[in-house]
Protein backbone atom coordinates (compact mmCIF):
# COMPACT_ATOMS: atom_id res chain seq x y z
CA UNK A 1 0.00 0.00 0.00
CA UNK A 2 1.64 2.99 -1.63
CA UNK A 3 0.16 5.83 1.32
CA UNK A 4 3.14 7.73 1.94
CA UNK A 5 3.41 11.50 0.63
CA UNK A 6 -0.52 11.55 1.07
CA UNK A 7 -3.01 14.26 2.51
CA UNK A 8 -3.00 13.51 6.67
CA UNK A 9 -6.28 14.45 8.59
CA UNK A 10 -6.64 17.41 10.87
CA UNK A 11 -9.10 14.71 12.68
CA UNK A 12 -6.61 12.62 14.46
CA UNK A 13 -6.41 13.75 18.60
CA UNK A 14 -3.44 12.02 20.28
CA UNK A 15 -4.39 10.95 24.22
CA UNK A 16 -1.60 8.76 24.51
CA UNK A 17 0.19 10.56 27.19
CA UNK A 18 -3.10 10.81 29.09
CA UNK A 19 -4.13 8.73 32.45
CA UNK A 20 -6.98 6.78 31.07
CA UNK A 21 -9.99 6.30 31.78
CA UNK A 22 -10.49 3.60 34.47
CA UNK A 23 -10.90 -0.29 34.71
CA UNK A 24 -13.59 -2.52 33.87
CA UNK A 25 -15.95 -3.11 30.86
CA UNK A 26 -18.77 -0.62 31.78
CA UNK A 27 -19.50 0.13 27.78
CA UNK A 28 -22.76 1.00 27.13
CA UNK A 29 -24.30 4.03 24.85
CA UNK A 30 -24.16 1.35 21.68
CA UNK A 31 -20.16 1.69 21.06
CA UNK A 32 -19.00 -0.91 18.41
CA UNK A 33 -15.71 -2.10 17.76
CA UNK A 34 -14.35 -4.63 15.58
CA UNK A 35 -12.03 -6.04 18.56
CA UNK A 36 -15.11 -7.12 20.80
CA UNK A 37 -14.64 -10.21 19.70
CA UNK A 38 -11.25 -10.40 20.53
CA UNK A 39 -11.49 -9.50 24.01
CA UNK A 40 -14.70 -11.41 24.31
CA UNK A 41 -12.35 -14.61 23.47
CA UNK A 42 -9.58 -14.10 23.52
CA UNK A 43 -9.05 -12.31 26.74
CA UNK A 44 -11.67 -13.40 28.62
CA UNK A 45 -10.04 -15.73 30.42
CA UNK A 46 -7.43 -13.01 31.42
CA UNK A 47 -9.97 -11.03 32.95
CA UNK A 48 -12.13 -13.95 34.30
CA UNK A 49 -15.40 -12.97 32.83
CA UNK A 50 -17.52 -15.16 30.99
CA UNK A 51 -16.90 -13.84 27.06
CA UNK A 52 -20.61 -14.41 26.03
CA UNK A 53 -20.95 -11.68 29.15
CA UNK A 54 -18.84 -9.29 27.39
CA UNK A 55 -19.95 -9.70 24.30
CA UNK A 56 -23.48 -8.93 25.75
CA UNK A 57 -22.00 -5.75 27.54
CA UNK A 58 -20.45 -4.66 24.33
CA UNK A 59 -23.26 -4.78 21.82
CA UNK A 60 -26.10 -3.88 24.26
CA UNK A 61 -27.19 -0.79 24.67
CA UNK A 62 -26.38 0.69 28.48
CA UNK A 63 -27.67 3.95 29.92
CA UNK A 64 -27.11 7.42 28.94
CA UNK A 65 -23.77 8.38 27.77
CA UNK A 66 -21.89 10.34 30.18
CA UNK A 67 -20.49 14.39 30.00
CA UNK A 68 -16.38 13.44 28.93
CA UNK A 69 -14.22 16.08 30.35
CA UNK A 70 -10.71 15.96 29.03
CA UNK A 71 -8.50 18.07 28.35
CA UNK A 72 -7.09 19.75 24.67
CA UNK A 73 -6.10 17.14 22.87
CA UNK A 74 -2.63 17.30 20.70
CA UNK A 75 -2.24 16.16 17.42
CA UNK A 76 0.87 13.11 16.90
CA UNK A 77 4.30 13.82 16.46
CA UNK A 78 5.36 14.31 13.33
CA UNK A 79 8.26 11.30 13.44
CA UNK A 80 5.76 8.79 14.30
CA UNK A 81 5.31 6.42 11.28
CA UNK A 82 1.95 4.32 12.81
CA UNK A 83 0.25 7.43 13.45
CA UNK A 84 0.97 9.29 10.35
CA UNK A 85 -0.31 6.34 8.66
CA UNK A 86 -3.26 6.00 10.36
CA UNK A 87 -3.81 9.74 9.74
CA UNK A 88 -3.43 9.46 6.07
CA UNK A 89 -6.20 6.34 6.23
CA UNK A 90 -8.19 8.58 7.98
CA UNK A 91 -8.16 11.26 5.54
CA UNK A 92 -8.62 9.65 3.04
CA UNK A 93 -12.21 7.94 4.45
CA UNK A 94 -12.63 11.77 5.30
CA UNK A 95 -12.65 12.23 1.08
CA UNK A 96 -14.02 9.03 -0.30
CA UNK A 97 -17.38 9.43 2.58
CA UNK A 98 -17.65 13.60 1.70
CA UNK A 99 -17.70 12.64 -2.21
CA UNK A 100 -20.21 9.54 -1.61
CA UNK A 101 -22.50 11.75 0.48
CA UNK A 102 -22.34 14.75 -1.78
CA UNK A 103 -23.37 12.69 -4.88
CA UNK A 104 -26.40 11.27 -2.54
CA UNK A 105 -27.22 15.46 -1.87
CA UNK A 106 -26.19 15.18 1.56
CA UNK A 107 -23.20 16.41 3.82
CA UNK A 108 -20.85 14.14 5.85
CA UNK A 109 -19.42 14.89 8.90
CA UNK A 110 -15.99 13.40 9.38
CA UNK A 111 -15.59 11.27 12.68
CA UNK A 112 -12.42 12.85 14.91
CA UNK A 113 -10.07 9.47 15.86
CA UNK A 114 -8.21 9.33 19.10
CA UNK A 115 -4.92 7.45 19.74
CA UNK A 116 -5.16 6.15 23.64
CA UNK A 117 -2.93 3.71 25.51
CA UNK A 118 -4.77 1.73 27.87
CA UNK A 119 -7.57 2.92 28.93
CA UNK A 120 -9.31 6.16 28.47
CA UNK A 121 -12.83 7.46 29.03
CA UNK A 122 -15.26 8.23 26.22
CA UNK A 123 -19.06 9.43 25.92
CA UNK A 124 -20.03 5.60 26.07
CA UNK A 125 -17.95 4.86 28.85
CA UNK A 126 -14.84 3.81 30.04
CA UNK A 127 -12.83 2.12 26.70
CA UNK A 128 -9.86 -0.11 27.27
CA UNK A 129 -7.51 -1.35 24.95
CA UNK A 130 -8.13 -4.99 25.16
CA UNK A 131 -11.51 -4.17 23.75
CA UNK A 132 -9.73 -3.24 20.14
CA UNK A 133 -10.59 -0.39 18.07
CA UNK A 134 -14.03 1.00 18.56
CA UNK A 135 -16.48 3.78 17.60
CA UNK A 136 -18.73 6.17 19.98
CA UNK A 137 -21.45 7.15 18.38
CA UNK A 138 -22.05 9.23 21.96
CA UNK A 139 -18.90 11.44 20.96
CA UNK A 140 -19.00 10.51 17.19
CA UNK A 141 -15.13 9.15 17.88
CA UNK A 142 -12.86 6.00 16.68
CA UNK A 143 -10.36 5.04 19.34
CA UNK A 144 -8.04 3.05 18.94
CA UNK A 145 -4.79 1.81 20.67
CA UNK A 146 -1.90 1.07 18.14
CA UNK A 147 -0.81 -2.00 19.66
CA UNK A 148 -4.14 -3.47 18.97
CA UNK A 149 -1.75 -3.49 15.34
CA UNK A 150 0.42 -6.22 16.74
CA UNK A 151 -2.22 -8.52 18.11
CA UNK A 152 -3.52 -8.25 14.76
CA UNK A 153 -0.42 -9.38 12.81
CA UNK A 154 1.06 -11.62 15.42
CA UNK A 155 -1.47 -13.18 17.17
CA UNK A 156 -4.88 -13.39 14.71
CA UNK A 157 -2.41 -13.91 11.80
CA UNK A 158 -3.58 -11.33 9.66
CA UNK A 159 -0.61 -8.82 8.59
CA UNK A 160 -0.36 -5.83 6.21
CA UNK A 161 -0.63 -2.66 5.82
CA UNK A 162 -4.12 -3.11 4.13
CA UNK A 163 -5.56 -4.98 7.17
CA UNK A 164 -4.51 -2.26 9.24
CA UNK A 165 -5.78 0.22 6.91
CA UNK A 166 -9.78 -2.25 6.59
CA UNK A 167 -9.51 -1.75 10.61
CA UNK A 168 -9.98 2.07 10.40
CA UNK A 169 -12.43 1.97 7.56
CA UNK A 170 -14.70 -0.33 9.27
CA UNK A 171 -14.96 1.26 12.12
CA UNK A 172 -15.65 4.60 9.98
CA UNK A 173 -18.32 2.29 8.83
CA UNK A 174 -19.99 2.65 12.27
CA UNK A 175 -20.15 6.40 11.23
CA UNK A 176 -21.28 6.27 8.67
CA UNK A 177 -23.67 3.96 9.65
CA UNK A 178 -24.39 6.86 12.60
CA UNK A 179 -24.76 9.88 10.23
CA UNK A 180 -27.28 7.99 8.02
CA UNK A 181 -29.47 7.24 10.90
CA UNK A 182 -28.83 3.57 10.74
CA UNK A 183 -27.35 3.53 14.54
CA UNK A 184 -30.44 5.21 16.65
CA UNK A 185 -33.00 2.98 14.72
CA UNK A 186 -30.64 -0.15 15.73
CA UNK A 187 -30.49 0.68 19.09
CA UNK A 188 -33.51 1.41 19.19
CA UNK A 189 -35.05 -2.16 18.03
CA UNK A 190 -32.30 -3.86 19.73
CA UNK A 191 -33.55 -2.50 22.96
CA UNK A 192 -36.51 -4.44 22.74
CA UNK A 193 -35.15 -7.85 21.69
CA UNK A 194 -34.34 -10.69 23.35
CA UNK A 195 -30.07 -11.83 23.29
CA UNK A 196 -30.49 -13.70 20.44
CA UNK A 197 -32.32 -11.64 18.13
CA UNK A 198 -29.94 -8.68 19.46
CA UNK A 199 -26.74 -10.86 18.69
CA UNK A 200 -28.54 -11.15 15.10
CA UNK A 201 -28.98 -7.84 14.52
CA UNK A 202 -25.26 -7.29 15.58
CA UNK A 203 -24.42 -8.66 13.25
CA UNK A 204 -25.99 -7.50 10.14
CA UNK A 205 -24.77 -3.85 12.04
CA UNK A 206 -21.09 -5.17 11.67
CA UNK A 207 -21.20 -6.84 8.06
CA UNK A 208 -22.54 -3.65 6.85
CA UNK A 209 -19.60 -1.62 8.49
CA UNK A 210 -17.48 -4.48 6.51
CA UNK A 211 -19.42 -3.53 3.27
CA UNK A 212 -18.98 0.05 3.97
CA UNK A 213 -15.10 -0.42 4.40
CA UNK A 214 -15.27 -2.29 1.01
CA UNK A 215 -16.80 0.51 -0.78
CA UNK A 216 -13.72 2.76 0.63
CA UNK A 217 -11.38 0.54 -0.67
CA UNK A 218 -13.30 0.79 -4.08
CA UNK A 219 -13.70 4.81 -4.48
CA UNK A 220 -9.57 5.26 -2.57
CA UNK A 221 -8.28 2.73 -5.15
CA UNK A 222 -9.92 4.30 -8.49
CA UNK A 223 -8.98 7.93 -6.76
CA UNK A 224 -5.77 7.15 -5.51
CA UNK A 225 -4.15 4.04 -7.22
CA UNK A 226 -2.28 3.07 -4.22
CA UNK A 227 -3.09 -1.05 -3.76
CA UNK A 228 -0.47 -2.75 -4.36
CA UNK A 229 -1.17 -6.64 -5.39
CA UNK A 230 -2.17 -8.61 -2.46
CA UNK A 231 -3.59 -5.51 -0.55
CA UNK A 232 -7.03 -6.36 -1.05
CA UNK A 233 -6.41 -10.39 -0.19
CA UNK A 234 -4.46 -8.69 3.61
CA UNK A 235 -7.75 -7.31 3.94
CA UNK A 236 -9.95 -10.14 3.27
CA UNK A 237 -7.85 -12.63 5.54
CA UNK A 238 -8.05 -9.92 8.41
CA UNK A 239 -11.82 -10.20 8.01
CA UNK A 240 -11.26 -13.96 8.20
CA UNK A 241 -9.16 -13.82 11.73
CA UNK A 242 -11.95 -11.61 13.07
CA UNK A 243 -14.86 -14.18 12.33
CA UNK A 244 -17.05 -15.07 14.68
CA UNK A 245 -16.93 -18.85 14.32
CA UNK A 246 -12.56 -18.67 13.60
CA UNK A 247 -12.31 -16.84 16.82
CA UNK A 248 -14.21 -19.45 18.84
CA UNK A 249 -12.63 -21.88 17.00
CA UNK A 250 -9.42 -20.46 18.44
CA UNK A 251 -10.07 -19.98 21.38
CA UNK A 252 -11.15 -23.95 21.97
CA UNK A 253 -14.89 -23.45 22.21
CA UNK A 254 -17.56 -24.97 20.34
CA UNK A 255 -19.24 -22.43 17.49
CA UNK A 256 -22.55 -21.39 18.87
CA UNK A 257 -24.04 -19.32 15.85
CA UNK A 258 -26.88 -17.53 18.30
CA UNK A 259 -23.94 -16.03 19.76
CA UNK A 260 -22.34 -14.09 17.13
CA UNK A 261 -22.32 -10.37 16.73
CA UNK A 262 -20.03 -9.90 14.14
CA UNK A 263 -20.77 -12.36 11.66
CA UNK A 264 -18.37 -15.38 10.45
CA UNK A 265 -15.93 -15.52 8.54
CA UNK A 266 -16.90 -16.42 5.03
CA UNK A 267 -20.15 -13.68 6.01
CA UNK A 268 -17.46 -11.02 6.48
CA UNK A 269 -15.44 -11.65 3.75
CA UNK A 270 -18.51 -11.78 1.99
CA UNK A 271 -19.48 -7.92 2.65
CA UNK A 272 -16.19 -6.85 2.57
CA UNK A 273 -16.07 -7.77 -1.07
CA UNK A 274 -19.51 -6.83 -1.96
CA UNK A 275 -18.16 -3.20 -1.32
CA UNK A 276 -15.49 -3.23 -2.98
CA UNK A 277 -16.55 -4.80 -6.12
CA UNK A 278 -20.11 -2.48 -6.39
CA UNK A 279 -18.40 0.84 -4.61
CA UNK A 280 -22.51 1.03 -3.16
CA UNK A 281 -23.74 2.42 -0.52
CA UNK A 282 -27.09 1.06 -1.62
CA UNK A 283 -25.14 -2.46 -2.11
CA UNK A 284 -24.40 -2.39 1.84
CA UNK A 285 -28.30 -3.06 2.75
CA UNK A 286 -27.40 -5.99 4.89
CA UNK A 287 -31.06 -5.72 6.75
CA UNK A 288 -33.03 -6.34 4.27
CA UNK A 289 -30.60 -9.15 2.95
CA UNK A 290 -32.27 -12.60 3.57
CA UNK A 291 -28.66 -14.88 3.09
CA UNK A 292 -26.26 -13.15 5.07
Amino acid sequence: MRWEGNRESDNVEDRRDEGGGGGGFSFGGGSLGIGAIVIALVGGAVFGINPLTILSMLSGGGGPAPQVQQGPAHPPPANDQSAKFVSVVLADTEDVWTDVFKQGGATYHAPKLDLFRGAIRTGCGAGQSAMGPFYCPADQKVYIDLSFYDTLRSRLGAPGQFAQAYVIAHEVGHHVQDELGITRKVDAARSRMNEAQANAVSVRVELQADCYAGVWANHSQQSKHWLDPGDIESAMNAAAKIGDDTLQRSAGRAVVPESFTHGSSAQRQHWFQTGFDTGSVKACDTFSSKSL
